[in-house]
């Protein structure tokens, strides 16, 4: 492509096909970048003005058949687990790597027809009401390119527990037995139901009921571990435990176990997705890393400019770690960057600075 042409159109075209497959608008580059999700011979063309002819393609690039696209991710409220009474529904969210693509929920190798709904291009929310659930159990979703035949591999399982909460409640204590172990101990939270042969979730009793793991222990106890305990890990505890054969019973909950740790979150880590100098007009994301298991409720992280008390951008998020995000980056933004993460309940706390990451950006 000629340095000295501005401002033109780019088309796309793979070869068998009648029609370009995509045109970009190039302003101010004299290049243009083209996503392709099709195996085949592809060649590109430019016009100056949008009733000009095309010029001569370019040379054939071959695009081999693509590998099987990444899994997307399940949850339920957020979580890869949840506990419901009968009778109720559930909602799944379904969150692919791309675009306008098609989904499907499964159960084992069946498929899910259930209602569905979305309100972004990459993710999808499957609603199944109690006949749908059934009994619960182990749900995945994949996803294709509406063009293609070939599906996605399954998503992590999302599990779903079904309680009529007519078994008698378990029992949960701590091991060491003290609720306010110090800072790095190991504890352990067991549970304890009448006989074997059951399946245990641990739940985590904050401003909504979240189930931290689930297990299914040969025996009667079940034994969640909570290594490296911190402030971050205070909070009401119970478990339940449900029955994996017919007719499907569940318990009640225990009684609550409150947990208080002492002291300071860990201190996050921020580190750059991207190495080298930004540039100019580009975004800039830094990833910081609370360093904690994904067991908190929502946090919210930030990230501060050094000598600056107001964070640059800031993030919620309901996961261990959270991608902060400089748009447009100019010369303005080179400096160094830390990053923190605070909690408002159930017991308020801001971390430490992370160490300091240089941003450097051209021209600064």
């Amino acid at each position: 492509m000629p340095w000295g042409f501005r401002g033109v159109t780019f088309l796309l075209r793979r070869e068998g096909d009648d029609q370009f497959l995509d045109v970009a608008e190039a302003p101010k580059d004299a290049e243009a970048t083209f996503s392709v999700h099709q195996p085949g011979n592809y060649s590109c063309s430019y016009r100056t003005h949008e009733a000009g002819a095309p010029s001569e393609p370019s040379a054939t690039v071959t695009v081999e058949e693509l590998e099987a696209p990444l899994p997307p991710t399940l949850s339920f409220l957020g979580e890869s687990a949840g506990v419901l009474p009968r009778g109720a529904g559930a909602n799944l969210l379904c969150v692919a790597p791309l675009s306008g693509v098609e989904f499907q929920l499964r159960q084992g190798e069946e498929e899910l027809l259930v209602p569905r709904s979305s309100s972004s291009p990459d993710s999808i929310s499957f609603h199944l009401n109690a006949v749908a659930l059934g009994n619960g159990g182990l749900y995945t979703c994949r996803y294709r390119l509406r063009a293609k035949q070939t599906w996605s591999s399954n998503s992590a399982p999302a599990e779903l527990l079904l309680s009529d909460e007519t078994l008698p409640a378990p029992e949960l204590s701590a091991h060491p037995a003290t609720l306010r172990p110090a800072p790095g101990t190991l504890v352990q939270l067991r549970c304890r139901a009448p006989r074997a042969g059951l399946r245990f979730a641990l739940v985590r009793e904050d401003a909504k009921r979240r189930v931290l793991r689930v297990l299914s222990p040969a025996g009667t106890e079940a034994t969640f571990e909570l290594p490296h305990v911190s402030v971050v890990d205070s909070a009401n505890y119970s478990c339940v435990y449900v029955d994996t054969a017919p007719p499907f019973k569940g318990s009640a909950p225990s009684a609550h176990l409150e947990l208080r740790v002492d002291g300071s979150p860990p201190r996050p880590r921020l580190w750059p997705l991207s190495s080298g100098v930004v540039v100019p007009g580009r975004d800039a994301v830094l990833r910081c890393d609370s360093q904690v298991p994904s067991v908190m409720p929502t946090v919210i992280f930030e990230l501060l400019r050094a000598d600056e008390e107001e964070p640059s951008t800031k993030l919620w998020s309901s996961h261990a770690s959270a991608d902060l995000v400089l748009t447009y980056v100019g010369p303005q933004h080179a400096g160094n960057y830390s990053c923190r993460y605070r909690l408002w309940s159930p017991k308020p706390f801001v971390s430490e600075l992370s160490d300091p990451v240089e941003l450097q950006v051209a021209g600064s």
